[in-house]
């Protein structure tokens, strides 16, 4: 008789602790925070190739950096030049660097406004520096010249006439 009246409130306790433990999860569930779900992300696809001949260029450095948040992402292109990513959301501008040993870096701007983009860059080789120690065409010159004066040259305001002196 004893055990009968044992095994009951054990089983009255164990019916009672199941009921509390299901009234305090749901009062945590109300409490929890709500699930945001992330925003639609775009698939770009970036193919970074040589302009002289079209080539794929292999292992370039392609850097997605945001404009909204601090932070970039970095990404090496494969053997037929191409990156992948698909983590971006929709309607964020990005800003693409692409940076590959032995060609000039390159750098620009992309509205991300749809679902999947397909970039292609073309990078250059570097260009020769101008030096003022070899002989270079009038054509030449013109173009590198510098804007900077020696000084002798004051700036003259377009309402006066130019003075000469005598």
């Amino acid at each position: 008789m004893h055990r009968r009246i044992f095994l009951s409130s054990v089983a009255l306790l164990a019916v009672v602790g199941l009921a509390l433990g299901s009234v305090s999860s749901s009062a945590q569930e109300k409490r929890g925070r709500k699930y945001k779900a992330p925003p639609p992300s775009a698939k770009i696809e970036v193919t970074v190739l040589k302009d002289g001949n079209g080539k794929p260029i292999e292992n370039a450095a392609v850097i997605f950096h945001t404009l909204k948040e601090s932070g970039n992402m970095e990404l090496k292109s494969n053997e037929d030049g191409k990156a992948v990513i698909d983590v971006l959301p929709i309607g964020e501008t990005i800003r693409l660097q692409i940076i590959a040993k032995g060609y000039q870096t390159y750098g620009g701007d992309y509205h991300i406004d749809d679902g999947e983009m397909t970039i292609e860059i073309r990078m250059k080789r570097p260009g020769e520096q101008y030096s003022i120690y070899k002989a270079h065409s009038a054509e030449t010159q013109k173009q590198g010249q510098s804007t900077v004066s020696d000084g002798d040259d004051k700036p003259q305001d377009k309402d006066k006439p130019s003075q000469k002196p005598q």
